[in-house]
C-alpha cells in the first residue's frame, strides 16, 4: 500500500479489525519510509458495476460518491454515520447481486429513496428534491405533503 504522505511503496499493517457493521476490514498501517500512520479499509466487491447515466453515458460505480450523496441529504439530521454506511453497503450489495453489469441511475436513486424513507423523512425529502429535480416550489410542497400524509397514517 502506497503511503499517502511520502509515496513510499511499502507499509506495515499494525492493527486489523472488522468495522462495526462487519462489511469491511479496517487496517492501521505505518509507512516504512516516513513512519507516518494511516488507515485503509478493505471491502468485498462481488462484481464490477457500471452506472448507466442519462444520454447513454457510462461510468464505474463509485461507492464513495453514493455515500456523499446520502450524507448530504442526511446532514444535520440525527442519523448515525454507521447507519448511513450500512444503507450504502446494503444498496451496493443489492446491486452486485442483481447479476447485471450495468445499473441505471434511476434504479440506484429509487433504492436510496427506499432506504432513506425508513431512516428519516427529512433526509428522504432532501434526496428526492435533487433526485426528482423539482422545478417549482409547488412540486416540493406536493411531495412533502404526500410524505407527511404517509407519516401521519403510520403514527395513528
Amino acid at each position: 500500500m502506497r503511503c499517502p504522505f511520502c509515496g513510499h511503496e511499502d507499509s506495515q499493517v499494525k492493527d486489523s479489525r472488522p468495522t462495526e457493521d462487519g462489511a469491511a476490514i479496517r487496517r492501521r498501517r505505518q509507512c516504512e519510509g516516513c513512519a507516518a500512520r494511516f488507515t485503509t479499509f478493505e471491502r468485498i466487491q462481488l462484481r464490477e458495476l457500471t452506472v448507466l447515466k442519462s444520454e447513454d453515458k457510462r461510468e464505474p460505480f463509485d461507492r464513495e460518491k453514493l455515500l456523499r450523496s446520502v450524507s448530504i441529504a442526511a446532514r444535520k439530521r440525527p442519523i448515525d454515520a454507521i447507519r448511513l454506511e450500512k444503507l450504502v453497503s446494503g444498496i451496493q450489495r443489492q446491486l452486485e447481486t442483481l447479476g447485471e453489469g450495468e445499473v441505471s441511475t434511476q434504479r440506484i436513486g429509487e433504492m436510496v429513496m427506499d432506504g432513506l424513507k425508513g431512516l428519516d423523512s427529512v433526509a428522504y425529502i432532501r434526496f428526492a428534491s435533487v433526485y426528482r429535480d423539482f422545478s417549482e416550489a409547488r412540486d416540493f410542497e406536493e411531495f412533502a405533503g404526500s410524505v407527511a400524509e404517509v407519516g401521519s397514517v403510520t403514527k395513528e
